[in-house]
């Protein structure tokens, strides 16, 4: 019976694309998240702003409403077929809430009038909370940059009416499934390799997430990975990991290990201009053990290396066709939907066990130049998870870039390591916390 009724939906959903009414299918990485997701681990992402000024909550309501009928594939709703979840177009008015609970937590679609995003603000804060089914850093960023300055121009009408500004026309995005249109079928990627080395200590108890949030002086950042001939990105990476090494490691006497995994935009490598999720990742695995890479300067080597032959067209591709072709496999296909909850649910963790944290930089976030005095900096958080109990996450505006510690692990060792040794590089750093751990940083 439960088939039968599923066939006349999968028609009417046919029809709906003759049609053109409003329903899509999820991107190819957008499908694994609604299996995997639940309260201990949410795959949900934050970007904030932080203004120069308190904000006013009705005008973000409304600010909120008009920046959502701009960008209508983020007015969906997560409905389950009987194969795949897909998203359809949802008409309730969404919430913007004061700010009351952690970053990142999981989004329960029942209390959220359906939406996958969440607004709230704090002060002269506003966040946005995304469930990664809708999209990822770089559509989150759009959808949010949109609110920002409809925002801003409400507020500030004087100043700002005699401005230009054109949201991106809804020609010049797309919700394709740009992983189907790019992936090559031939390819094959390598195998993970052994397990990683996992975070040791105790957790934070009742559901906390500890959020702190280095603000880097991008110029002395810049100076100090001139001396390396690095990135930004690699740079910090290596600062990541020596902090890893030195305070969780060997304490811990590790020795699997150390893996961190690297999110990489595809839209850099491939012609796509889709607001949906489109991006693959990279692991850097240091055998710090075996190889002896027991120094910041060999750190900062190897990491330069490992980007250097993995941040290629070809191993790019492999990864993401890897993923694509499990996705596609005919009989993945044919599993009824509760089966593949069942069995990624399952599977999920022992998957994340190859990888010991995870680092993201979306870059730096452009915004218009009258808008700019309004604006302080901005903040980008992703989700810890059971197995990866600490992520990480950076961006940068104007002259700052925004490292952001989430975690669950009940001390803020690696943290202060972190802060620590840029502060001996002479590099002016500021903090902030969301207060769960700051008595035991300082």
């Amino acid at each position: 019976m439960v088939y039968k009724k599923f066939i006349v939906k999968g028609k009417k959903m046919k029809n709906n694309i003759k049609n053109k009414l409003p329903w899509r299918r999820l991107d190819n990485s957008a499908k694994i998240f609604p299996m995997s997701t639940g309260k201990k681990y949410s795959t949900v992402f934050r970007l904030s702003v932080v203004l120069k000024e308190e904000v006013q909550p009705d005008i973000l309501q409304k600010a909120v409403q008009e920046a959502l009928e701009k960008y209508q594939s983020f007015k969906v709703r997560l409905k389950a077929g009987f194969f795949w979840y897909y998203l359809e177009q949802n008409n309730k008015k969404p919430l913007v809430e004061e700010e009351k609970d952690y970053p990142c937590k999981y989004i329960n679609p029942r209390i959220n009038k359906g939406y996958l995003f969440k607004v709230t603000y704090f002060k002269n804060k506003i966040n946005i909370d995304i469930f990664h089914s809708l999209t990822d850093g770089n559509g989150g960023s759009i959808f949010f940059r949109e609110i920002i300055y409809t925002y801003l121009e409400m507020c500030h009408s004087e100043e700002l009416k005699s401005n230009n500004r054109q949201p991106r026309k809804i020609e010049e995005y797309n919700t394709e499934d740009s992983y189907i249109k790019n992936y090559d079928k031939k390819l094959k990627s390598k195998p993970s390799g052994k397990r990683a080395y996992e975070l040791k200590g105790k957790k934070i108890k009742l559901g906390a997430v500890s959020a702190i949030h280095q603000l880097i002086d991008s110029e002395q950042l810049k100076m100090e990975c001139k001396k390396y001939d690095v990135t930004v990105t690699q740079y910090l990476t290596a600062v990541l990991l020596h902090s890893i090494y030195i305070e969780n490691y060997i304490k811990n006497k590790g020795k699997k290990p150390i893996k961190i995994c690297i999110p990489v935009s595809l839209q850099k490598y491939f012609p796509s201009k889709t607001i949906s999720n489109f991006f693959s990742y990279i692991t850097l695995s240091a055998e710090v053990n075996d190889e002896k890479i027991d120094t910041f300067e060999k750190m900062v080597e190897f990491v330069k290396e490992r980007f250097k032959n993995l941040l290629t067209e070809e191993e790019i591709t492999k990864t993401m066709s890897a993923n694509v072709k499990l996705g596609n496999n005919p009989l993945v296909k044919i599993i009824p939907l509760f089966l593949k909850n069942i069995i990624v649910r399952l599977s999920y963790l022992e998957i994340r066990k190859y990888s010991t944290i995870t680092y993201s930089n979306i870059g730096r976030i452009g915004i218009l130049g009258e808008y700019k005095k309004y604006i302080d900096y901005f903040l980008v958080l992703i989700a810890p998870d059971p197995v990866e109990i600490i992520k990480c996450s950076s961006c940068t505006f104007e002259n700052k870039v925004v490292f952001t510690f989430t975690s669950v692990l009940n001390d803020s060792k690696i943290e202060k390591a972190f802060y620590m040794f840029l502060k001996n590089k002479g590099i002016s750093v500021g903090l902030e916390t969301n207060g769960v751990l700051e008595g035991d940083f300082i």
